[in-house]
């Protein structure tokens, strides 16, 4: 489990801070020592502030996008991508979100101990054996293959001993296109001739998940799009109802409204990062129309500061030489702490609301950048990786652009050790 701060800690209100960097205060009963600038912790000076207010933000455009009618399903798997789902879970469920999306029952578990009492679809289906554990904790599971029919009835079997006419709910997820997980259409009539052995199950929703919803040079949605609602066509055409339709992820909630259905399945959108549409144009007509605010600041301190000559390496295998005399900050943050080894020599963190190359191989515990232009730069600084400093900011999107991968596989590597931070 990843550092959280308790709920008595969740920091309420920014504090400016000399040269432009941002920093939090907790309230006076959280146990920290007081270090440069207003952040109060103990511990290497490395953090993440979330802010839960943008994260609601984000979520009330989602509702206008899709309508009121419809029911939300926020994807907080992967301890909400690395943000952490408890304190965001808790915030969402306040504000009215009618569902949570996690990957299986681990982390609906850890939901339910922390008191949330939403309903919880567990997303991936579930192992052999793990059937128990999902119905004991009230979550909601997945039917990804015929064989998953029998055990999950055996088990709502079991808890009808003690619950009077109870049923399981689950919901069915069929494979269009994306080839990894879901039923076939073709396997339809079986699983409707299976469920009708299944006394104590109850369908209650019926998903498929895009492979490529935010290209728009593809056909490739259409065509998901077409084979799902055949296959709830022939559903009910076998007298079994699909009960809730889901089919629309980030991308699609925010291009493509035929897919919208009873329910929506936000995630990276929801934290603030709009995805990679193409044509590059389709990215600035979404933006105009769905005003989010990323929720993360990912930040660091100098914790030592270095002349170096022209001519000399820094860091692992000298990666990076300086062509000048150089002034090298070193910061505490590596790819241990979300500040990945495939940044290196690529992009920038800000100081004192400037722009600072990240030079030099990240390592696991640090990281360093060129404060050569920066000539009051100290040791204790704020060196803002991901998030706003100053007039200036540098979006996990920004940077999963630079090095070609996702928001969400920067947001996710963000590590246990680093501080959470609640702005509420």
């Amino acid at each position: 489990m990843p550092t959280l701060l308790t709920d008595s800690q969740t920091i309420d209100a920014p504090v400016a801070e000399t040269g432009g960097a941002a920093g939090y205060s907790d309230r006076p009963d959280a146990a920290a020592k007081h270090m440069t600038g207003k952040v109060k912790f103990d511990g290497r000076p490395v953090w993440a502030e979330i802010s839960i207010a943008d994260i609601l933000h984000n979520l009330r455009v989602i509702r206008q996008q899709v309508g009121a009618s419809r029911k939300i399903l926020a994807v907080v798997k992967a301890n909400a991508y690395g943000l952490g789902s408890v304190p965001i879970s808790k915030a969402l469920a306040k504000a009215g979100t009618e569902w949570l999306g996690v990957t299986d029952s681990r982390e609906g578990m850890e939901l339910r101990d922390a008191g949330i009492r939403k309903r919880i679809l567990v997303l991936t289906g579930f192992w052999p054996g793990e059937e128990g554990y999902l119905l004991a904790h009230d979550l909601t599971p997945t039917i990804t293959g015929l064989e998953q029919l029998e055990p999950l009835e055996r088990a709502a079997g079991r808890a009808a001993r003690s619950k009077k006419n109870f049923r399981a709910a689950f919901h069915l997820k069929i494979n269009t296109g994306m080839n990894r997980l879901g039923i076939e259409p073709r396997e339809v009539d079986a699983f409707a001739k299976e469920l009708g052995r299944c006394p104590h199950l109850k369908l209650e929703g019926t998903y498929t998940h895009f492979a490529s919803a935010e290209d728009f040079t593809s056909d490739q949605t259409a065509r998901q799009e077409k084979k799902f609602f055949a296959a709830l066509e022939r559903l009910r055409a076998l007298g079994v109802s699909p009960g809730m339709v889901h089919l629309a992820n980030s991308g699609a909630i925010c291009a493509r409204p035929s897919t919208w259905g009873d329910v929506v399945r936000p995630g990276a959108i929801l934290y603030g990062y709009h995805q990679g549409f193409d044509p590059p144009e389709k990215k600035a007509e979404v933006k105009a129309k769905m005003d989010l605010r990323p929720c993360l600041s990912l930040r660091a301190r100098i914790i030592s500061l270095r002349d170096v000559a022209a001519g000399e390496g820094v860091g692992y295998g000298a990666r990076f030489v300086t062509e000048r005399p150089s002034r090298i900050a070193v910061i505490a943050a590596g790819y241990a702490d979300g500040l990945v080894r495939a940044r290196t020599n690529r992009g920038c963190a800000l100081l004192r609301g400037k722009r600072v190359p990240l030079v030099g191989t990240i390592s696991m515990d640090l990281a360093t950048v060129d404060a050569t232009e920066v000539r009051d730069a100290a040791v204790g600084d704020i060196v803002t990786i991901y998030g706003a400093d100053g007039g200036d900011s540098i979006e996990v999107s920004d940077a999963a652009r630079e090095i070609g991968t996702v928001t969400s596989d920067l947001l996710c590597a963000i590590g246990r050790r680093v501080r959470r931070f609640y702005l509420s």
